[in-house]
């Protein structure tokens, strides 16, 4: 069976996002982004709220951008064709390799996970890890730990009140001080 992964860049105090919305500390140096370009190769499926999405549709024409290095124009080229299923109430449309979800989150990830395919069904965005995890639909949490404290913002943790224990799967310590975290759901 698939697994469903939740995956992003985290401040050390638990936040995906400071207080004013920003992310600009999350990115990535080339060692990093590296290591995000290896991890895109493992989803088969990325599910993202309606916010991450419209973030990630730069990369729908970055490839066109003259002045992207070759890692990211590897990146664009992983990331496009990867089927996309974006959750949201507001959008009417969807664009590149993505489409509208037909259904709610629990649907969609036991038909994904019923489908024949290869890799992960990976989970982007805080408000839909959140409602994945209240669900017990998150098999792993993986997380980028940037050396910041923001002080407050959006999560990155499920606000929610059950226990969830997990085991260590792997632990990796960038030179840029950044450390990668991943945590299977102990079952």
């Amino acid at each position: 069976m698939r697994s469903v992964t939740y995956s992003m860049s985290v401040s050390l105090d638990g936040y995906i996002v400071g207080p004013d919305g920003g992310f600009d500390w999350t990115a990535p140096d080339k060692e990093v982004f590296r290591f995000w370009i290896d991890e895109i190769r493992e989803v088969g499926v990325h599910l993202l709220g309606r916010r991450l999405y419209e973030t990630m549709l730069y990369w729908e024409t970055a490839d066109q951008n003259p002045s992207l290095d070759d890692s990211e124009l590897e990146w664009a080229a992983l990331w496009n064709p990867l089927p996309k299923v974006v959750f949201s109430t507001t959008l009417s449309e969807v664009q590149g390799n993505a489409r509208l979800a037909s259904g709610g989150l629990a649907e969609e990830i036991e038909r994904l996970r019923a489908e024949p395919g290869e890799g992960d069904i990976a989970i982007g965005g805080a408000t839909l890890a959140s409602e994945a995890a209240a669900s017990g639909l998150i098999d792993e949490y993986r997380a980028m730990v940037y050396p910041v404290l923001l002080g407050g913002g959006v999560s990155f943790f499920p606000q929610q009140e059950r226990r969830v224990d997990l085991e260590l799967v792997e632990t990796r310590t960038f030179s840029s001080r950044v450390v990668y975290l991943r945590y299977r759901v102990a079952r």
